[in-house]
């Protein structure tokens, strides 16, 4: 995931079966709303994102705020 300076634009690099897929938005108002990043010496450290925080992150909701129930998960 890539996103501009101003956090207006994004582009989504999404490996699919038959290849990659690439994924972009640009706002014309407001701007994502970012989760925490934790630096390393000056340096983003990589940081791994559920599906539902993008899909929240998209529609413009602060996943942060937003309020988890538990759910039933299947085991593996």
């Amino acid at each position: 995931m890539f996103i501009n300076k101003l956090c207006t634009g994004m582009k989504i690099l999404h490996m699919e079966y038959g290849g990659l897929v690439i994924y972009h938005m640009k706002l014309s108002i407001g701007h994502f709303s970012l989760p925490r990043i934790d630096f390393q010496e000056g340096k983003a450290v990589s940081h791994e994102t559920l599906w539902s925080d993008l899909v929240l992150m998209v529609q413009g909701i602060d996943a942060q705020k937003v309020k988890r129930r538990k759910r039933w998960i299947p085991a593996k």
